[in-house]
Formats: C-alpha cells, structure tokens, sequence
C-alpha cells in the first residue's frame, strides 16, 4: 500500500507538478514585469505600517484582522516543518544542490503568490464575523464554476486540515521522542487537545496566537543559526560552493542526482512556502486593506521570508556542520546537526525540539482555518464546521503516531493536485490582479494611498461586493468621523440585504485611531 501510494505521489509530482509550477512562476514574473525584485521596497514599506486594520470598504467588520496579523497567519502555516524536517530530507535525498533550487522556486514563485492572494482580497465576501475569501471563491465568481470551486475546497481541507497537520504533528512526536524520551501516544494526546482547545476560539484566537508565537520563533531559531555560522565562518565559503556545484555540476547531471536536486528542492520548497498553492490566499482575503494589491504585496514578501531566511538557515546549519546528511532524514538530521554545530551534544537537538514544537504547532492552528474557510464555503451548517474540528484533532493524533513516510506521501498527492487546480485558476484570472496592480502603481505615482473601487475593472464590479463605496456613503463617515459621533445599530438588526445595510454596517463597526488621517483621506477622494 505505502509502496503504491509513494509511486502515485512520485509521477504527478515529478512529472507533472514541477513543470507546471515552473512554467506559471516564471509567466507570472513576466507579465507582473518583476514584481517580487522591483516593489520589495514596496512590500517592506506596506508591512511596516500595517499593524493597524484599515477599514475603508462598505462591508468592513468588527472581527476582521489586520494586514501584518494576515502576514503572521500565513507565516505560521508556511514556517514549520518544511523549513525544519523538510529542509533536511531535501538535502539527504537531493544533496546540497536542492537548497538552490528551493530559492529559485521561492524568488520565481513570490510572483505566484502576489497573484493569488490580490485575487483573493479582489473576489473576497463579507462573512457572519470577518471576511472570507480564497480560491473557492474567485473560482466560483471569477470562472463562474461552482463545481472547480468544490473541488478545490475539498483538496485544501484534505491537504491542510488533514495531510498536512498529520505531518507537523508526526514531526513535534519524532523530536520530543528523540530529545524528552516521551513516548509518542503522550504527544499525540498533548496535541489533540491544545489543537482543538485553540481551533474552537476561531480566526481572532488564531490571530492573536500566531502574531506572538510565530515573530518569538523566528527571531529565536535567525539567533541560533547565526551563532552556528559565526561558529563555523570558515566553512561558509565551501558550503556555497557545494550548493552551487551540486546544482549545476556534470558529475551530478552524469549520475542522475541533479534530477533529484531539483525535484527535492521544488517538492520540499513548495510546501514550505506554499506559492501557489492556494493556502495563503484563505488568509489574505481577511485583511481589511484599501487595496487589494497591498495584501498580495505582502503575502509574496512572506514566501521570500519563508524561503531565503529560514529555510536558509537550516540548510547553512547542516551543511555547516559537516554531518554526513546521507546518514540522516528529517528532523533528526537537524537535531544532529545543531548538536554538532554548536559542540554540545544535546543542548541542539534539545532547542529543535522547542522549536519545532512551536513552528509545527502554529501551522496546525494555521492549516486547520484553511480547511474552515473551505467546508464553509461548501456548506454553511455549524454541524459540519464541529465534526471538521473532531476530524482535525483524531488527524493529529494519528499523524503523529504514524509511518512519517506513509504522512510525507499522503501529503504529497493532495498538494499536488490542489496546486494544479488553483494554478489553472489563476492563469486565467491573472488578468485582473495585473488590472489591479496598474491601478495601484497609478496612484502611488500620484502621490495617494491607492484606494481601490469595484468600479475600476467594471466587467467584475457586480462579483466584488466588498469594494463598492458610493460618494455618499463616504460622505457620511466623513462627517462622522469630524463631529466624533459614531452611529450605533442595535447588534440584533437583521441580516444585511443590500449595500446601504452593509454600509450602515460598516459606520457601526468603526473603531480607528487615526480618524484626522481617515478623514482627510475621505475630503481628498470626494474632491477629486
């Protein structure tokens, strides 16, 4: 079975993922004139200043989150065990030379992902509590494809829900039981419960988790590798050496590894940074942003963080190390390598195991919003959202007792064939996020803080409700906000029908604290 299951995952992600992912990066690249190289500045600058929730559409929310808590979601799906774990089974099975192949797919794919998760914030919906978006969505609205939606939403839920945080859940086990000696059935309950704890508090809980754990991670394990390669500083010039050889070299081409470099790099990047996948974009359309451009711009900036940092670092503390990564697989490899990097056996693999636990758990809270937002968008019933959050919680108990190479496998399948749905989705609605990103440069040249209206790109005015502001819905926040006056609606109204009750809506919920700023952005805009 897990042979047969192995040979399945193998040819469509040999054969006939790579190739496609490749092909719509480096077409996404073109068509966006180098989006990901000429606007970096732009997407440092956007994430900067995007701690606090913009709400300038008609539809806005109490329960929405902010652009950088969105950046952090999305984060914390993406950083975990692929950039641990995966990182190290890429090396073992496609040497050093896979490292630059999981760069070239991040830098070309940041493309991908600026393009998907702009549609996402394009075609996203007003939900009960936050906004709601994704693939499932521009599907349904922008191809008009009920049944490809579905599809999709059945893929992603069985990828992240399921396949994916089986994976993260087997990784925490394997490390706790290498480092603690704790047998893995007592993990495995650990994590059921604290993962069903979280999962039921919704996106805010998410939120709130993600943008304390995943910035104390990161900064903690950048601190380790640092230190690990100012140990080893000599060693950094042959380390780059070896991956760039083992990338290119005729000795690998001649026997058969550059290949598996190659194909070990693109597997193992893509699901650690998730471009194209159709994952992030769940998360961006829940950022309240006046611009659908500025959340793409940020979630292309998270694969490039998730990538050339961190997934660097773990590579440089292996190759640095000088452990012999044929002997090793996953995350035990790392641990080794920490150990040795550092020169005291056991204090490594022992902060890899804190680590992990906290990279890998992030990415379950993570995942499991991604299954959510999908299983809602296939049915509303709050019965199917509760055996979704029971399923989940058995999932990580079994991942992480289970063969890691019947999980990685599993995986594998369900990634590959949830990417290729959402990358022919994108390919033809690419055509709108370039619309949008025109319309963006546009204003910035001007001098503005683009402000986006559905009216911009009129052929899909009537399938993007949440960018409708009229001039006189304008004209009341405005006054609103120079007499400090807010209107209240009594919480117990009716559900909104029409855009003037979602715009009655959205004065109700206002709570900025730069309401001067807000205001004279408003007078500037009604002026012109």
């Amino acid at each position: 079975m897990l042979q047969f299951i192995q040979s399945i995952s193998n040819f469509i992600s040999d054969y006939i993922l790579i190739v496609v992912l490749l092909i719509a990066a480096i077409y996404f690249t073109f068509i966006t004139r180098g989006v990901q190289f000429r606007m970096a500045g732009e997407m440092i600058r956007l994430l900067l200043s995007s701690g606090k929730i913009e709400k300038p559409q008609s539809s806005a929310h109490s329960h929405t989150i902010s652009s950088f808590q969105a950046f952090m979601v999305s984060i914390a799906s993406r950083v975990g065990t692929g950039n641990l774990a995966g990182v190290a089974t890429a090396i073992a099975l496609g040497g050093p030379g896979a490292i630059f192949w999981m760069w070239v797919i991040a830098i070309l794919g940041s493309a991908t992902a600026f393009i998907e998760s702009t549609l996402a914030q394009l075609y996203k919906q007003p939900g009960p509590k936050s906004f709601i978006g994704g693939p499932a969505y521009y599907i349904s609205l922008g191809l008009k494809s009920r049944g490809w939606a579905v599809c999709f939403a059945i893929l992603i839920t069985l990828t992240f829900g399921l396949a994916f945080n089986s994976v993260q859940s087997n990784t925490i086990a394997e490390a706790f039981s290498n480092s603690f000696q704790i047998p893995t059935f007592v993990t495995a309950i650990i994590l059921a419960v604290m993962t069903l704890i979280i999962i039921w508090g919704g996106i805010q809980s998410i939120a709130k988790v993600s943008q304390v754990i995943v910035p104390v991670m990161a900064i903690a394990y950048l601190a380790l590798a640092v230190a690990i390669i100012v140990i080893n500083f000599r060693a950094i010039p042959t380390v780059i050496s070896l991956i760039i050889e083992n990338a290119f070299g005729f000795d690998q081409a001649a026997g058969g590894t550059l290949g598996m470099a190659i194909v070990m790099g693109t597997k193992r990047g893509l699901f650690s940074n998730e471009a194209g996948e159709g994952s992030a974009p769940n998360i961006a359309a829940t950022a309240a942003v006046s611009h659908p451009v500025k959340q793409g711009l940020i979630q292309a900036l998270g694969v490039l963080t998730d990538t050339l940092l961190v997934c660097s670092c773990t590579a440089f503390i292996i190759l640095c190390s000088g452990v012999n990564f044929h002997e090793g697989d996953g995350i035990g490899l790392t641990q080794k390598a920490v150990d040795v990097g550092l020169g005291h056996p056991g204090t490594g693999s022992l902060f890899i195991s804190i680590a992990i636990f906290f990279f890998a758990f992030s990415s379950i809270i993570a995942n499991y919003y991604y299954g959510e937002t999908n299983l809602r968008f296939i049915s509303p019933k709050p019965r199917i959202i509760t055996v979704y959050r029971l399923i989940v919680g058995a999932l990580v108990f079994i991942g992480a007792v289970s063969s890691l190479q019947f999980v990685w496998s599993f995986a594998d399948i369900t990634m590959a064939l949830m990417t290729l749905c959402n990358l022919a989705a994108i390919l033809r609605l690419g055509k709108y996020a370039i619309a949008c990103l025109k319309d963006y440069c546009r204003q910035r040249k001007a001098g503005k803080d683009p402000s986006y209206s559905a009216s911009t790109i009129p052929e899909i005015e009537d399938s993007t409700p949440c960018w409708k502001n009229s001039v006189i819905n304008k004209c009341i926040i405005l006054l609103m906000l120079i007499f400090s006056t807010p209107l209240y609606i009594s919480a117990d109204e009716a559900p909104l029908s029409d855009e003037s009750d979602v715009f009655m809506e959205a004065v109700r919920q206002t709570r900025l604290n730069d309401d001067q700023l807000r205001g004279q952005a408003l007078a500037e805009d009604i002026i012109s």
